[in-house]
């Protein structure tokens, strides 16, 4: 597609945008009594307009049923997380067998590591990015540490190039291959927070299972924003959480996805949990634990009913809008923010400062987000922002996070982003 920088164009584009109507599904924070500029999709996603009847039904039953709720609500919770599993497994690219939604991001990850992380003597070693999102960090040095180890010699940390603002597969496949003997688990963001980069997941994944390892990915920055395969491609676990491209409220309820593999397999360890125990003895209350042959056996509890009602609200309009039809979507609203960009560094032609772009400009190794290093500028630039209204966000020291997502951005956004942008730099 032929970008330029006027405003026309970009009307045209949004004219001509056959998921437009989404955008009218989410509430936008105002500013001058207009909609805000809301590029933050990527920490905190939109409340859809439907939310709130549908956390209402769930307080209605729960009024009206008390706890025969679990068998008359409109949505029985009994089997609440059940229908979760066909637009989950949609979105990331599984069976509905193999996906769940339960719990928060890195207790999930804490959960599939007891399975995954199974250290030897030898073979202990994790394989990660450098910088991860401190969450993540945490998660995987505890591990080493349960499992008494030093965390600085159990953890391989991968880092851009001097030089460099992303990390190049070739460098991950050859830690990978160096630590052959050593190494028992890749576990890795499947899209760098910092930098939005987009990694090989079924590259590194098929590396990881030729040295004799496990391979899992947090996905918080790519489920419900880049292309997902993860059965085909054979990882063996991941997690993500719903409140950034999946829009269900703040701290929403993660999901898990657990390769088949080893959800048909008993002896594949899990913390058991009653609610992972088989649904025709459950509620015998026997004392051996028989797993359901799903990823729903590494469910602990029952489902968390009023949270996971705002989670349904945004996964039926993931049904509606279709998410290949949002990822292609997504690709030229970066392409064109991306575009925008450049030119303004072109048009200023500063030698005080300078507008980087560090994410990847090669679509196929991105998701929506584009990090901006604002070279020569200060907080000052992002505070400017905001005060013209532009929610993005800003990470120390000179770095903005924008992420135009495609269910309610458009490239009209887009164009008054450079337009704000190149007013505060001109002045």
């Amino acid at each position: 597609m032929e970008f330029n920088t006027s405003l026309d164009f970009a009307l045209q584009q949004d004219k001509n945008d056959s998921l437009k109507h989404f955008r009218d599904k989410f509430y936008f924070p105002q500013h001058n009594g207009k909609n805000s500029i809301y590029f933050t999709g990527n920490s905190l996603g939109l409340q859809p307009k439907s939310t709130a009847s549908y956390i209402q039904q769930e307080l209605n039953d729960w009024a009206e049923f008390g706890v025969e709720g679990h068998f008359m609500a409109k949505n029985p919770w009994f089997a609440y997380h059940e229908m979760f599993a066909e637009p989950l497994s949609k979105i990331v690219g599984a069976k509905p067998t193999e996906v769940v939604a339960m719990n928060a991001l890195t207790v999930n990850l804490h959960l599939l590591m007891a399975s995954f992380y199974k250290p030897t003597s030898q073979r202990y070693k994790i394989l990660c990015e450098a910088k991860a999102f401190p969450s993540d960090q945490y998660a995987l040095q505890s591990q080493a540490q349960l499992h008494g180890f030093n965390p600085e010699e159990a953890l391989i940390e991968i880092s851009p190039r001097e030089g460099e603002k992303l990390i190049r597969l070739e460098d991950i496949l050859f830690h990978i291959e160096q630590n052959a003997d050593s190494l028992a688990l890749v576990m890795m963001g499947g899209v760098n927070y910092f930098t939005g980069q987009l990694f090989d997941m079924e590259t590194i994944t098929k590396a990881a299972h030729g040295v004799g390892a496990k391979a899992g990915f947090d996905l918080a920055h790519a489920a419900g924003n880049v292309k997902l395969a993860l059965h085909n491609w054979k990882v063996d676990f991941a997690c993500w959480c719903s409140y950034k491209y999946l829009n269900s409220g703040p701290g929403g309820v993660s999901g898990i996805f657990v390769h088949e593999k080893h959800t048909q397999n008993k002896d594949t360890f899990r913390l058991s949990g009653w609610w992972g125990q088989n649904k025709n003895t459950r509620f015998l209350m026997e004392k051996e634990f028989d797993p359901i042959p799903t990823a729903e056996s590494w469910q602990m509890s029952n489902a968390p009913v009023l949270s996971m009602a705002a989670h349904k609200a945004s996964l039926d309009i993931f049904e509606e809008a279709g998410i290949e039809n949002l990822i292609s979507k997504s690709k030229k609203l970066s392409a064109y923010l991306i575009y925008l960009i450049q030119q303004l560094n072109t048009e200023l032609n500063s030698k005080k400062f300078h507008l980087e772009i560090i994410s990847p400009l090669n679509e196929s190794e991105r998701g929506c987000q584009v990090s901006i290093v604002a070279h020569g500028l200060g907080k000052n630039l992002f505070n400017k922002l905001t005060e013209n209204g532009v929610i993005a966000d800003w990470r120390e020291p000179n770095v903005i996070r924008t992420a135009p997502v495609p269910l309610y951005n458009n490239f009209e956004d887009c164009w008054h982003f450079y337009s704000i942008l190149k007013k505060i730099l001109n002045s």
